[in-house]
């Protein structure tokens, strides 16, 4: 809920603290932003046109695809990841909003990188959040910046029986939903290339699937100790689909931009997360329509290439998705010679 993560936002007009005032977060400085019905509130200011925000339409498939437990493998590495950089305990993924069950897919495949961890299994209640906090241990706190519909937040949130979620992002389609995936997650509208409104050093874990990278920002929030993890897609990323479909491929400077994206930041592991899935013409179309190549492909012609596609290739096709899941530290800092 947005009264769990209010403690750790500031005014992204002047950077003051704030407070839930009935249906608004209000400043010192009398800055206000109203709380939308579905529980979130934008904290998204100025005149300059933000970033690319996922559509309605975009944001609907995304939650039928990833509610359906497509991603079922990545949404567990990423609260793997996640857990055994916490350091806490777990039990069995059970608590969660956003009615995907996890589904085991065939060559599910996660290589370990160095200092990646080991999964155990997540979860629990608020309870254990607001025990922690009368007994003045504070809980671990997880970002999720353009976390879409919160669903690698609500993974990550089962993981870490005490922890409090924070998700943003640019799109407000995308943060209604977000809002209510999780009871231990509150959900705001923010840019991730601008100041983020989210105070210093109170993150234990920034969480990046698909999403633009902020490496200064990611660093200013993350308390000392904290790290990033990151997703991006590998090479054969929806392979064969890629080809046949003429859709976005991943670029062979990826892995280049990704560091760029982090400046301030040290790679301290990586791990291949790769599996198959078999999707239906339906499913295929949820997929495409849920990622960059939306905005290059029209919805017809997507239909007609799909089932030109099953056509010869059967009612459903074999279909491989790949990632690469990073650990980023913040880098030392150097210090001056004597």
């Amino acid at each position: 809920m947005l009264a769990d993560i209010v403690e750790f936002l500031m005014c992204p007009v002047c950077r003051a603290d704030v407070r839930l005032d009935g249906r608004a977060l209000r400043c010192a400085n009398g800055h206000a932003f109203d709380v939308a019905r579905q529980g979130y509130v934008s904290l998204l200011v100025g005149s300059r046109s933000p970033g690319t925000a996922d559509s309605a339409e975009m944001v609907a498939a995304r939650a039928a695809f990833l509610d359906a437990g497509h991603y079922a493998p990545l949404a567990a590495a990423v609260a793997e990841a996640v857990r055994a950089n916490v350091g806490a305990e777990r039990e069995p993924i059970t608590e969660t909003n956003d009615g995907s069950p996890l589904r085991a897919y065939r060559g599910a495949v996660m290589e370990a990188g160095r200092g990646l961890g080991q999964a155990e299994g997540p979860e629990s209640g608020r309870d254990s959040a607001e025990g922690r906090r009368a007994e003045g241990r504070s809980a671990p706190v997880i970002v999720d910046a353009g976390a879409g519909t919160g669903h690698y937040l609500a993974a990550a949130l089962n993981a870490v029986n005490d922890g409090i979620g924070m998700a943003f992002d640019v799109s407000k389609h995308a943060v209604r939903r977000a809002a209510r995936v999780h009871p231990r997650a509150g959900a705001f509208v923010a840019d991730v290339w601008r100041p983020l409104p989210i105070r210093d050093g109170v993150a234990d874990v920034v969480i990046d699937v698909f999403a633009p990278r902020n490496g200064p920002e990611f660093g200013r929030i993350l308390r000392p100790g904290g790290v990033a993890v990151v997703v991006t897609p590998a090479a054969e990323h929806l392979s064969p689909l890629v080809g046949e479909l003429g859709l976005l491929s991943v670029d062979e400077e990826k892995e280049r931009r990704v560091a760029r994206g982090m400046e301030g930041f040290a790679l301290a592991g990586r791990r291949t997360v790769a599996f198959d899935m078999e999707l239906d013409a339906g499913e295929i179309a949820q997929v495409v329509g849920m990622g960059p190549s939306a905005w290059h492909t029209d919805p017809a012609e997507l239909d007609a290439r799909i089932a030109a596609f099953l056509s010869h290739s059967g009612e459903k096709v074999v279909t491989r998705a790949a990632f690469q899941l990073s650990i980023f530290e913040p880098a030392p800092r150097s210090r001056p010679a004597p």
